[in-house]
């Protein structure tokens, strides 16, 4: 693995620790909910997260650009398509379940290599709870204080049912016929709901089998755990031609795509 693709692991579970800190401030209180012109809600949580986590990765790291949710207006393509090496963030992933208060949302970041997530973390802050990859082709968990375990396909447990994770507020037909088409090849089947990029990361520690998004989602939703996923053994596969999802695309919104 190349020095360059390495990251300052302790810098960056620190800033999404503290962009975490800054959401979990404005949860614990009553807060406004404002809508973005494509109907997502955004509340004064993604802003702070967004000027933390923006500031400490420029300073840090001068030399790579950032594509934020946030800001992702203030970079056409024009300006990141000959980007090699950049963070690509999610403030606060699953702002819908922020506003639900039901504690599934996550703060991502990633550093995306070449249009593949080599390294990021997700942090889920009411859980107390990191999923990273650090860049060294290795995947963490660690949760409530306790030391981090190593993520790996071989540590996998063995389940009776066939266990899908899917999206918690973002229900649709076609995964409906997914979970049917899988009942009638495994039998009894579980299926789990679960809010923002936890889906990928519960398929990447061996809480679920597979994980398919047949809905849309962006780039910034699914990297930092696509990472993560990719680490630990897992892959993160475009539904349609079954080729490994890619980022910094000139529309930034990911095709259907299943992790497994």
């Amino acid at each position: 693995m190349s020095s360059e693709r390495r990251v300052d692991l302790d810098h960056l579970l620190e800033t999404a620790r503290l962009a975490g800190a800054a959401i979990l401030d404005v949860y614990s209180g009553d807060f406004d909910v404002e809508h973005k012109a494509d109907k997502s809600p955004l509340t004064e949580a993604d802003l702070r997260a967004h000027r933390i986590i923006g500031a400490r990765l420029a300073n840090r790291y001068p030399d790579l650009p950032i594509l934020s949710e946030e800001a992702a207006g203030e970079c056409p393509y024009e300006l990141r398509r000959d980007w090699k090496r950049f963070w690509l963030v999610d403030p606060l992933d699953g702002t819908k379940e922020f506003v639900k208060r039901n504690g599934q949302f996550t703060v991502n970041i990633a550093l995306v290599e070449e249009g593949r997530p080599v390294a990021g973390v997700v942090y889920a802050p009411v859980l107390d709870l990191l999923y990273y990859a650090d860049g060294t082709g290795a995947a963490y968990k660690a949760e409530r204080g306790k030391d981090a375990v190593s993520l790996g396909v071989g540590g996998q447990p063995r389940r009776e049912k066939f266990v899908i994770v899917g999206s918690l507020s973002h229900p649709t037909p076609e995964m409906d016929a997914y979970v049917e088409e899988q009942r009638a090849h495994h039998g009894e089947i579980e299926f789990l709901p679960m809010g923002s990029s936890l889906k990928i990361c519960l398929v990447a520690d061996g809480q679920a089998d597979v994980y398919p998004r047949l809905g849309p989602t962006m780039e910034w939703d699914t990297a930092a755990a696509h990472a993560v996923a990719a680490a630990a053994g897992r892959r993160v596969l475009r539904f349609d031609t079954r080729q490994e999802l890619l980022y910094n695309k000139e529309n930034l919104l990911n095709s259907w795509f299943i992790v497994e």
